[in-house]
């Protein structure tokens, strides 16, 4: 059953003041239909996906993307992933489909990848952030597929949070968010992954990942048969005249309100850094959480749930331990680094 939830003021893209409602609907085909009519009226629906919930609109309404970043808080030059339900809207996205993208296509979709991809005309500026290329990402999650579909659109989604704050990977955390601010908000599952989807760049020579997920350079190389690069921006601080390719490269990302530090070096060396700094903290009358993972896929499926835990825990101060920056570990680390302002100290 859905449940209207209070009515507040939301700004559309020319100021305008608007009262709508936030539904919170089921995942069930009868209210992913009424979501899937929300959005073809020009409405943003939150949605789940295999990585984190998204927050959509149609992909090639001005107006309904331009919401987005009012609801969000976003930066206008931050540009959106246009999700599709099927392979073959791809052709009426791209100006051009080649052969490696026909093979990462073919290992990886339907899946967390997004392919950075020159862009038809009719795309809006506002969906790409000004820019000449356009990411898509064809999603496994059914519900996600299924939404799309009844919206017979192509829907631009970044993660459904409040801009800056760590990505919700639950319903809960995006009722908490924002519940008033969009028209409607799907309650389902808690994602698979935890992550956002790797995204990476197919139109220059060399296919270049700038931004790492759960499918991995090595994955991505194996499949094309060819060396996959890293952005050299995915390590580094970035001015404010950056033009941001992706979401996520360029502005504060998957922060806490806790100030947050990462102790770097040997496992039992870092285990007693953090140690020692809590009980330190400890005295001083501060709350003091620590984050330590065993493994790269506890650690991407947790990450963002615990960063919110904390704000909700009113924590001071998070003491979280690297992992090595391999793999999945690698991207574990970027959003880490993000999270505490690249704080790092080494053990």
């Amino acid at each position: 059953m859905r449940d209207r939830e209070h009515t507040i003021q939301n700004n559309n893209a020319f100021g305008i003041q608007e009262e709508i409602e936030t539904k919170i609907l089921t995942d069930s085909p009868e209210d992913i239909a009424v979501a899937g009519e929300i959005l073809k009226g020009g409405g943003l629906v939150a949605f789940p996906t295999e990585t984190v919930y998204g927050l959509g609109a149609d992909a090639m309404d001005l107006l309904a993307v331009s919401k987005i970043y009012r609801a969000k808080g976003r930066p206008s030059d931050n540009p959106m992933i246009v999700h599709i339900a099927e392979k073959e809207w791809l052709k009426d996205l791209a100006l051009e489909i080649t052969p490696d993208m026909e093979k990462l296509m073919d290992a990886f979709w339907p899946g967390p990848m997004t392919m950075v991809v020159k862009r038809q005309p009719n795309i809006p500026d506002v969906t790409t952030g000004g820019l000449d290329t356009v990411g898509i990402r064809f999603p496994s999650n059914p519900v996600a597929r299924a939404l799309i579909k009844a919206a017979g659109c192509p829907v631009a989604a970044p993660s459904a949070n409040l801009s800056g704050k760590p990505s919700p990977t639950t319903s809960d955390h995006v009722i908490k968010d924002l519940k008033g601010r969009v028209d409607a908000i799907i309650k389902s599952g808690d994602c698979l992954h935890g992550i956002e989807s790797t995204v990476i760049d197919m139109t220059g020579v060399i296919p270049m990942i700038l931004r790492p997920g759960v499918i991995t350079q090595s994955m991505l190389s194996d499949v094309l048969g060819k060396k996959v690069k890293l952005d050299p921006a995915l390590n580094a601080r970035l001015g404010e005249n950056y033009q941001p390719r992706s979401p996520g490269m360029k502005y504060k990302h998957y922060a806490p309100q806790a100030e947050m530090k990462i102790y770097a070096g040997e496992r039992p060396k870092v285990e007693a850094a953090i140690n020692q700094e809590k009980n330190a903290l400890e005295k001083e009358g501060k709350r003091v959480k620590v984050i330590v993972f065993d493994n790269e896929v506890e650690a991407a499926r947790d990450l963002f749930a615990l960063l919110r835990a904390a704000d909700d825990e009113g924590v001071d101060v998070i003491l979280a331990a690297s992992m090595p920056e391999v793999g999945l570990g690698f991207s574990v680390m970027n959003r880490m680094l993000k999270s505490a302002g690249y704080n790092v100290t080494y053990v």
